[in-house]
């Protein structure tokens, strides 16, 4: 990495902990109702500028945390992404966002959107490149990383080139059909009852990705365990049925005998890393490649070491 490059992110507050990554903790990227909206930054070794991943984890709209789980065993936990993707030369940024019940629908959509609108602006300051995003979030975090990858409705193209799901949840009326009425993650932050009233069906329609798809939305993949109970395959399968059917790509992934969690797929899928990164560098253009640290005598790491 040339000098110039290490002094501004010295200027910026990162710190190289290896040869592997240099990560800046709890950048706030934004402000909302006197809160104030961090996320982390992570950068790999080379010259750049790279491609980046903004991530957006998941816990029912109510827990997670950008740092990979709020607590150990979460089933929201998103550290597998870290360790591949800076292996493959990508920087990525994981998000926090306002949760419920204390924040109601549409705080994290707003959060997600003005996170990658920050990306966009600062991408430049570590590295980034501004043209090659991309948005991927797990469970309801893929939710919301389906809707932020949207086009505006007044024609403005979508805020990124490319978006994973992670089991992510595209269609609330068959979910909530499937569960009998609605789930103690959607009362909370729809602040709605449990039963699936004609004006709660509605209001579902209304914040499904599948629902809103339409011409314009970038390249999709989605990743999903063959035997999710919390998220059932069938989202991503009638997600990318209904994307096909307006021209859109969209590439789904089925993990043999996976379940949910995202800490359990590599026992059941060994391969499902690469096919992601394999799939971003396709969309993204490949990373440059990467170069140990000048004067570094750091071993390699495999994975992001933490501030």
């Amino acid at each position: 990495m040339k000098p110039v490059l290490i002094g501004a992110l010295i200027a910026l507050g990162f710190v190289a902990y290896s040869p592997a990554a240099e990560v800046r903790r709890d950048v706030v990227y934004g402000e909302a109702e006197g809160q104030k909206l961090l996320l982390d930054v992570s950068v790999p070794e080379g010259k750049g500028p790279f491609p980046v991943v903004i991530l957006v984890h998941g816990g029912g709209w109510s827990s997670g945390d950008k740092a990979g789980a709020e607590k150990p065993g979460s089933g929201a936990d998103i550290t597998p992404w870290f360790a591949p993707l800076t292996e493959a030369g990508f920087a990525w940024v994981s998000i926090n966002y306002r949760l419920a019940p204390a924040n109601r629908w549409p705080a994290c959509l707003e959060d997600t959107r003005m996170a990658a609108n920050w990306v966009r602006a600062h991408a430049p300051e570590f590295g980034g490149d501004p043209n090659r995003l991309a948005l991927m979030g797990h469970s309801a975090g893929g939710h919301l990383a389906l809707l932020a990858a949207l086009p505006g409705e007044d024609g403005r193209p979508s805020p990124v080139q490319a978006v994973v799901g992670c089991a992510p949840v595209s269609d609330f009326v068959a979910d909530t059909e499937r569960r009998g009425g609605l789930s103690r993650s959607l009362q909370d932050l729809l602040m709605l009852p449990a039963a699936m009233t004609p004006e709660a069906v509605e209001r579902l329609r209304t914040l499904s990705p599948i629902t809103r798809l339409a011409a314009g939305y970038p390249p999709t993949l989605l990743l999903h365990g063959e035997i999710d109970k919390t998220v059932p395959l069938a989202q991503s399968s009638a997600f990318q049925a209904r994307a096909h059917a307006l021209g859109l790509e969209c590439e789904l992934h089925v993990l043999p005998g996976a379940p949910h969690r995202l800490t359990e797929w590599t026992a059941h899928d060994p391969d499902w890393a690469r096919v992601l990164t394999d799939w971003l560098k396709a969309r993204l253009g490949p990373p440059v490649e990467a170069a140990p640290l000048q004067g570094s005598t750091t071993p390699a790491s495999p994975g992001v070491a933490a501030r």
